[in-house]
């Protein structure tokens, strides 16, 4: 017969922050263990950065190139990870019955949803690590004070494509999540304003590129990254995103298909 001490601690159920913390390290994990999503969010931005700075044919702006690329290719490592991965992931975790199932455990589906921002951060935490270091290999010189801004922009920036990854994701099909999701990326990477400013873009995009969230998020990482200043007005347009993609998502997210 088995006898219970009970001065033993028992072995109760992990706290909430203890789940979301567990899932959103498997979720990171999965996210970089994929290798299409590697491929996504670090192989191509690298590979952007290196030709950003080597091709002379495109007009980055006044300044030295290896410190107006590494901005922008960071913001596109945003894109990457909180909107294109994390839609194409979401997508295809509903079709197959696993947003559904996680979302009666004891995570729930409010612990589901935080632990994969949580998720997000932390792969964007490894990307600016990354890319970081490569720029400095290539000569970049960030404008220190500026980093605080930085962090902000890069906050904002994740909770606004997280919030449109999820809208997107929660509602088309994973098929279409696929397509669009990648069509995106592609899209905003030549004409979005992201790793080259609306200011070295034809004139006919300026004024819908003052709108939009990836010309927000790649200018005020470049006014902070290379002039070290805050960029309030990009602010509030990604601050804008984010709140009406979160209420979207909340409205239209569908947990299966």
């Amino acid at each position: 017969m088995t006898t219970v001490d009970p001065a033993a601690p028992s072995a109760g159920p992990a706290s909430p922050a203890a789940r979301v913390l567990a899932q959103a390290r498997f979720e990171a994990t999965t996210l970089l263990r994929n290798g299409e999503q590697l491929l996504v969010a670090v192989l191509l931005p690298a590979a952007v950065l290196v030709g950003l700075v080597h091709a002379r044919s495109i007009s980055l702006g006044d300044g030295r190139r290896v410190d107006l690329a590494v901005p922008g290719v960071l913001a596109l490592c945003v894109i990457s990870s909180a909107f294109t991965g994390q839609a194409i992931s979401t997508g295809f975790d509903r079709r197959y019955g696993v947003l559904r199932l996680l979302g009666v455990t004891p995570l729930g589906r409010t612990g589901l949803v935080l632990a994969k921002a949580v998720a997000v951060l932390a792969v964007i935490a490894v990307q600016v690590a990354l890319i970081g270091a490569l720029g400095a290999v290539l000569g970049w010189e960030p404008a220190l004070r500026g980093i605080p801004a930085a962090v902000v922009a890069l906050v904002l920036g994740t909770w606004a494509f997280t919030a449109l990854a999820l809208l997107l994701g929660g509602t088309l099909r994973a098929e279409g999540v696929l397509a669009v999701a990648n069509l995106v990326w592609v899209a905003l990477l030549g004409l979005g304003g992201v790793v080259v400013a609306g200011t070295e873009l034809p004139d006919g995009f300026a004024a819908v590129l003052t709108v939009l969230p990836s010309a927000a998020l790649g200018d005020s990482l470049r006014a902070a990254l290379v002039d070290g200043q805050a960029a309030p007005g990009a602010w509030l347009v990604l601050l804008g995103w984010a709140v009406g993609a979160t209420l979207l998502a909340r409205r239209f997210f569908r947990w299966g298909d």
